[in-house]
């Protein structure tokens, strides 16, 4: 009995043990699976996701801008561009793109969009929070001027970047590249003026170079008026250098130094203009700024005037008088010239200098958009305007007489309230390299590409295409 008694006890814990190893050994391979598991769904560091409680914590420097769809060339004025716009950190998911404390309060104070009546007013609107950021780079788009290259030039803030035109009683579409080319295969646009002109077409061959790179096939002497082409859809579009619109002997250099007076004649139209215009399908024309340099007013070759002129024996007729005439003269032309195409008048630009102009030390620091009310247009610049409104209303009338589709881009509230966007500074290559305090030429007049000119394009683009 008790040999039996103990075989049965050696038998149970020989059961006992077995368990116990059956045990010990699923245990191990759950814990080998689910450690396997742990490590081969880690997590992709490159695009985490980001509890939304979390965004205001990145900075806006850390949004990804999007990569240009083909190899393209860069300029070759400046370092290797790979590294001109911030890159987001590992800790970043752009489709949670993060803002920073003042974007997000800017995006509080912003007007909900009243739903669409009918009237849509694409000019009265805000700046709101876009975290997908510009739709190229000065990495991308080798076209930009190295005037308006600011962050090759060495600008280290970007906030400016990420923010987009909202108008607050409709919707406006962002620019669809691809469906511009399209609509306007076969078809020519020419951008007449100033340099504000220039800075213009620089945005828009970048924004279209997403699809197709353009290629450029003239340029006149000074490289001032330029055409370009995009061969697949045999769409040109040329920047014709007029900055008065009539006929002008300018004695200036590239930094704005004029070394006498503007001859101006007020009766004669700039043929630079006048002598292609008929052979363009959609036209963007400006003028403005350059009627408040010195200069001498001829009519009929006399000289009849002038503004700012001492010493030279002529009456000072203010540049009012001087603008006042040219653009009824232009205008005039383009409402009588039976013009079959789409024929915009852009009104001047609103400058941001403080504490001087460009010729006396100005300069503009601000570094996000203004709120509403705190930038109040300068007096020069509702003069110009005024003058602008008032001879475009009496174009816009014989215009539609004669059967000439004359439309008005007014872009002063849209531009007012970006101080932040122009170069300052950064006009020239890393100014301050050699001395952080050096005193260097501010330009507080024209627009860092990519930067908020860009959005004068969904605005034109809406007019022109979408009607």
């Amino acid at each position: 009995m008790k040999v039996i008694w103990r075989l049965k006890s050696l038998n149970k814990y020989n059961n006992w043990m077995f368990k116990l190893a059956i045990a010990i050994l699923f245990l191990g391979f759950v814990f080998r699976f689910f450690f396997y598991r742990s490590t081969s769904f880690e997590p992709n560091l490159e695009t985490p996701f980001v509890d939304s409680t979390e965004w205001s914590k990145e900075p806006v420097s850390s949004v990804e801008i999007p990569k240009p769809p083909q190899p393209v060339t860069v300029d070759t004025l400046g370092p290797p561009l790979a590294g001109d716009i911030p890159k987001p950190p590992a800790s970043v998911n752009t489709s949670e793109a993060s803002l920073s404390a003042d974007v997000r309060e800017h995006e509080d104070e912003t007007p909900q969009a009243e739903p669409n009546d009918g009237k849509c007013d694409l000019f009265t609107g805000d700046w709101i929070p876009n975290p997908s950021g510009p739709m190229y780079t000065n990495a991308s788009c080798s076209l930009i001027e190295g005037h308006q290259n600011c962050m090759r030039n060495g600008r280290t803030d970007s906030g400016y970047l990420f923010w987009r035109w909202n108008p607050r009683d409709c919707e406006l579409p962002p620019f669809d590249a691809q469906r511009f080319l399209e609509v306007m295969r076969n078809k020519r646009w020419a951008l007449i003026g100033d340099s504000i002109s220039r800075n213009h077409v620089q945005s828009l061959l970048c924004i279209l170079s997403t699809v197709e790179q353009a290629v450029e096939v003239y340029h006149d002497e000074e490289y001032k008026s330029k055409r370009w082409h995009f061969p697949s859809y045999n769409f040109t579009i040329s920047t014709i250098w007029s900055p008065f619109l009539v006929k002008a002997a300018i004695f200036e250099d590239n930094n704005g130094v004029s070394t006498t007076e503007v001859q101006l004649h007020l009766d004669k139209l700039d043929t630079n203009w006048t002598n292609l215009y008929q052979s363009f399908d959609y036209m963007i024309v400006s003028t403005g700024k350059w009627f408040l340099k010195a200069a001498i007013y001829h009519e009929n070759d006399t000289a009849v005037g002038c503004h700012i002129c001492p010493g030279k024996n002529l009456t000072e007729k203010g540049f009012v008088f001087a603008y006042e005439k040219a653009l009824r003269y232009a205008m005039n032309f383009i409402a009588t010239s039976k013009h079959e195409g789409l024929i915009f008048f852009r009104t001047s630009t609103p400058d941001h200098f403080e504490n001087g102009e460009w010729h006396n030390g100005g300069n503009c620091t601000k570094t996000t958009p203004a709120k509403e009310g705190e930038i109040e247009l300068k007096d020069l610049n509702k003069i110009l305007r005024n003058v602008e409104l008032t001879e475009f209303e009496k174009a816009s009338a014989k215009a539609a007489e004669n059967g000439v589709n004359l439309k008005l881009l007014d872009f002063t509230n849209l531009l007012l309230s970006r101080p932040d966007g122009h170069p300052g500074p950064y006009r020239q290559f890393h100014p301050f390299a050699q001395d952080k305090n050096a005193k260097v030429q501010n330009d507080c007049l024209h627009w860092c590409l990519p930067g908020p000119i860009d959005y004068w394009n969904d605005v034109i683009m809406e007019m022109a295409v979408n009607g």
